[in-house]
C-alpha cells in the first residue's frame, strides 16, 4: 500500500531574532490523514516555526509548501486560501466582539446583508456541539473566561474548512471531557483526509491522538519517532536531554492561618470561606468558569467582596485594593501571562520589577535601573529564561520563558502568601518539574500557597488540602491522598454540594 501525499513540507527552516537562533535548519513533512505532534521544551522553537508556515514570520533561509505549491513567505491569507488553519497558544480575538463576530471576521465585512449570520450562527452552533466546545456566539469575547477564549480560537479555525490544521496547545485550558471530545472529533475529521501538527506539552495527549512525533531542541531536530514505537518517559526524556523526575513532595508542617476569606460572597462567589495556612499548599480545583477567577481576583486585591470579610494574620482588612495586597506580601502568578501577568512592549527588567518597584528598587522618587537589571538578570540566570537579554521586549519571549520570568518575578522576594493561578499552563514537562519543586521549596520556607487548577493530576500532586469549586460555592477541604480523580470530578460537576445540601 502506497503512503498518503505529502500536504506539507519544510525545508531547511532557519530563523534568528538578534543573536538567537530560534529555528536552526529544521525540516519536516506531513502527510495527508496524519496527525504529527511537535514537541519540545518552551523556546526549542516550535511555535516560531508555525508561525513562519503560517506567514506571521519569514524565515531566513529555507522554504514552506503546501500541496506540492510554495507559500509565499509572510502571507497569513496565502497559508489560508491554501487550506491551512491555526489554532495560535495566545489568543488573536477582538474583545468588543461577539464570538460569532470574530469567528467571521476575516471573512467579509462583519455588517454586509448578505454575510448570511443566520446560517453562520448555525453553524457555529453545530460545531460547538460536535466538538464538545460550548459557548454562546453572542457572548462578548472579552467577558469569557481564558478557557472559553480558547474555545472560540477552536472553533474559529474549524469554521474555515482547513485541509491542514495547526494546533498549538489546544487543549491547555480544556477539561478532560472537553478534550477527548475535540480528539473524537479530530479522529473522524483525519479519517476523511485533515491532516494536523499538533503541539502539546501533555505526552499523554500526544500518545493519544499523534501518528509521529518530531522533537525539537534548542531549535534543532533531535529525534523522530512513530507514536506507537514509543513511550511518554522516552519524549520526556528525548525533549530534554535526560530523564525526567517529578520533584518529591514531603509532608507539610502547617503554621497559622495567614489569610482567611470568612463567607465571603460577590462576583459569583456564594459564601466562600477559605484558609490559607503558612507551610501548606490548599488546591483549587474546577471547570473553568465556576469561580476561580473570582476567587483569585479577590485575593490579589482586584475586587473587594460584596459580603463577609477578607482577614490577614487575623486581622480583617479595610479598603482591599491590589496596592494593599502587595503590601500585605501576596504575590500572584496569574492565569493570563499576556492579559494581566506582563506588559508585551516592556523590556524583561521593566517587566520583572512590575509589582514591587516601589519597595525594592525606588529611591526618594528615583529608579535605581541598575538594581532592577541585576535583579531581572539574576531572574534569567537562576530560572533558565532563554532570552537574549535583560533588555529584550517580552513579546518577543516563548509563553514558557514568560512564565518563568513572571515566577522568578514572585518567589524571589520571599513573600508570604502566594497565588499560584494555572502557574504550569503551556509549559514543557522540565518546566513543570522546575515550577512545582520551587513552590514546594516556598511552601516549606513558610508561604501560604493557593494553587488554581484546571489539571487534576496538578492538584493532586502538590496539594496539602484541596477543595473544589461549582457555579461560585466552595467544596469543604479534603486531605491529600483521602479524594480519588472521580471524586473530584463529582463535586466538580456539582454534585458533591447536592450531596451535602
Amino acid at each position: 500500500m502506497s503512503e498518503a501525499p505529502v500536504v506539507l513540507r519544510l525545508t531547511g527552516i532557519t530563523k534568528r531574532f538578534g543573536t538567537l537562533v530560534a529555528n536552526d535548519g529544521i525540516s519536516l513533512a506531513l502527510r495527508q490523514g496524519e496527525v504529527v505532534a511537535l514537541l519540545g521544551e518552551n523556546g526549542a522553537g516550535k511555535t516560531t516555526l508555525m508561525n513562519i508556515l503560517f506567514g506571521h514570520y519569514v524565515a531566513d533561509e529555507g522554504t514552506v509548501e503546501a500541496f506540492g505549491q510554495p507559500l509565499p513567505p509572510g502571507h497569513p491569507r496565502a497559508a489560508l486560501a491554501a487550506g491551512v488553519g491555526m489554532v495560535h497558544q495566545h489568543f488573536t480575538l477582538a474583545d468588543s466582539l461577539t464570538v460569532l463576530e470574530n469567528i467571521l471576521l476575516g471573512t467579509g465585512s462583519l455588517w454586509r446583508p448578505s454575510l448570511g449570520k443566520g446560517a453562520a450562527r448555525a453553524r457555529v452552533e453545530a460545531l460547538s456541539r460536535d466538538f464538545g466546545l460550548k459557548v454562546h456566539p453572542d457572548a462578548r469575547v472579552g467577558s469569557l473566561s481564558v478557557g472559553e477564549r480558547q474555545r472560540v480560537e477552536i472553533l474559529k479555525a474549524l469554521y474555515r474548512d482547513a485541509r491542514v490544521l495547526i494546533l498549538d496547545e489546544p487543549t491547555a485550558v480544556l477539561t478532560p471531557q472537553e478534550t477527548e471530545a475535540l480528539f473524537r472529533t479530530l479522529r473522524l475529521a483525519v479519517g476523511r483526509g485533515l491532516s494536523v501538527v499538533f503541539i502539546s506539552h501533555k505526552l499523554h495527549e500526544v500518545m493519544g491522538i499523534a501518528d509521529r512525533c518530531v522533537v525539537l531542541r534548542h531549535g534543532r531536530v533531535v529525534g523522530e519517532v512513530k507514536t506507537a514505537d514509543t513511550d511518554r518517559h522516552a519524549l520526556a526524556a528525548m525533549m530534554v536531554g535526560s530523564e525526567v523526575t517529578p520533584p518529591a513532595v514531603a509532608p507539610a508542617r502547617p503554621g497559622p492561618v495567614l489569610m482567611r476569606l470568612d463567607r465571603v460572597s460577590g462576583a459569583g462567589l456564594r459564601q466562600v470561606s477559605l484558609d490559607l495556612r503558612a507551610g501548606q499548599i490548599v488546591g483549587l480545583a474546577g471547570v473553568s468558569g465556576n469561580g476561580q477567577a473570582a476567587v483569585s481576583d479577590l485575593i490579589s486585591g482586584l475586587i473587594a467582596p460584596a459580603a463577609g470579610a477578607v482577614e490577614i494574620g487575623g486581622r480583617p482588612v479595610g479598603r482591599w485594593t491590589p496596592r494593599q495586597a502587595v503590601a500585605e506580601g501576596i504575590a500572584r502568578i496569574p492565569e493570563d501571562r499576556h492579559k494581566t501577568g506582563t506588559i508585551a512592549d516592556f523590556t524583561l527588567t521593566e517587566n520583572a520589577i512590575l509589582e514591587g518597584y516601589r519597595s525594592g528598587f525606588s529611591r526618594a522618587g528615583w529608579m535605581d535601573w541598575r538594581a532592577a537589571s541585576d535583579f531581572a538578570k539574576g531572574i534569567i540566570r537562576r530560572y533558565d529564561v532563554r532570552c537574549p537579554g535583560p533588555e529584550t521586549r517580552i513579546r518577543l519571549l516563548s509563553g514558557g520563558n514568560m512564565q518563568k520570568l513572571i515566577l522568578g518575578r514572585v518567589l524571589e522576594p520571599g513573600p508570604k502568601i502566594i497565588l499560584a493561578n494555572q502557574p504550569v499552563r503551556g509549559l514543557d514537562i522540565g518546566a513543570i518539574g522546575y515550577v512545582h519543586s520551587r513552590l514546594l521549596q516556598a511552601r516549606d520556607a513558610g508561604a501560604a500557597v493557593l494553587l488554581i487548577s484546571e489539571d487534576l493530576d496538578e492538584i493532586m500532586g502538590l496539594s496539602n488540602v484541596i477543595h473544589v469549586i461549582s457555579e461560585g460555592r466552595l467544596s469543604p477541604g479534603f486531605a491529600r491522598g483521602t479524594m480519588t480523580q472521580t471524586d473530584l470530578g463529582l463535586w466538580m460537576a456539582g454534585h458533591g454540594f447536592a450531596d451535602a445540601a
